[in-house]
């Protein structure tokens, strides 16, 4: 386990994934099934709480700014240890050109601000996908001895593995969607101030040149922009224990109005949501989620 003084500089960080980048933009290159993970936990301790920047955020994504963490706010957290382990030139994948495929948080408490923890990251479970190697990186947080949340980021590095050949199901007609719950609307400009406060500053949701340069027409939404906007309306209705899981579909160009869903759960307990962003026009996912009490 490495623990670090304090938290990596994002942007540092980002620089060498962009450096490190083989001349196929937006691959890390064709990585084995049975290749070896850095054996490493980066640890930080005494993350402080950064009210302003977390105010922020609330306001880019709808969430409610209180006396408490946002349930998607440990993504922000933990993201300078999850850059900090895909730069490591160990790591097989490429921290640009990867592809954030699903993202689940578990929250087994309320988080109030300015509780002291710490939190711990690593990457295991490499496997193959039909569009690739998928890899998972998960970040516990801990008050003390108490683990108080989980959050696992699974992430795709596309290539032919020996998944690739096999049958696929239909491919999903495209149809204008039913009339929706919500409209989200989100532009470049709300994009950026989003990047500012989470850290992410990725170029492809920077602009639409540097986006252009990784093979997207346009800049893109952040997949975790809309995890949090799609629960902005339901999050106080959630309890204190929960689990939130969402994967991403095709990305939302901007600037753009997606249609969302929100539904509640038809299982035994009834304590959830099944949520959905939907494109207005043809009617494809650009996320698709539940959320359930542990």
């Amino acid at each position: 386990m490495i623990t670090l003084d304090k938290a990596p500089s994002n942007a540092a960080l980002y620089s060498r994934a962009i450096q490190a980048l083989l001349p196929i933009i937006g691959k890390s290159g064709p990585i084995k099934a049975d290749a070896n993970l850095p054996d490493v936990v980066y640890k930080l301790t005494n993350v402080p709480t950064d009210l302003g920047r977390q105010q922020e955020y609330c306001r880019t994504t709808g969430l409610q700014f209180g006396p408490h963490l946002p349930l998607t706010y440990p993504f922000v957290l933990q993201f300078p240890l999850v850059m900090k382990t895909l730069v490591d030139p160990k790591f097989p994948f490429g921290a640009v050109g990867s592809v954030h495929a699903e993202n689940k948080i578990r929250r087994y408490r309320l988080i109030e601000n300015g509780e002291p923890l710490s939190i711990s990251t690593r990457a295991h479970d490499l496997r193959e996908h039909r569009k690739g190697m998928l890899i998972d990186i998960t970040s516990r947080f801990h008050v003390g001895n108490e683990l108080v949340a989980e959050q696992t980021g699974t992430f795709l590095s596309q290539q032919r593995t020996s998944l690739s050949g096999g049958e696929r199901g239909p491919v999903p007609k495209e149809t204008t969607p039913p009339p929706p719950d919500a409209v989200l609307a989100v532009n470049l400009g709300q994009i950026r101030n989003y990047a500012e406060a989470s850290g992410d500053r990725n170029p492809i949701h920077m602009s639409n040149l540097s986006a252009k340069a990784f093979g997207f027409p346009q800049a893109i939404a952040h997949g975790m922009w809309s995890a949090a906007a799609s629960i902005a309306n339901v999050e106080a209705q959630l309890p204190e224990a929960v689990e939130y899981k969402v994967r991403f579909g095709k990305p939302i160009l901007l600037p753009a109005k997606v249609n969302l869903y929100t539904h509640k759960a038809s299982d035994a307990d009834g304590i959830g949501y099944d949520i959905s962003l939907l494109n207005r026009r043809k009617g494809y996912p650009h996320l698709t989620a539940t959320v359930r009490a542990l």
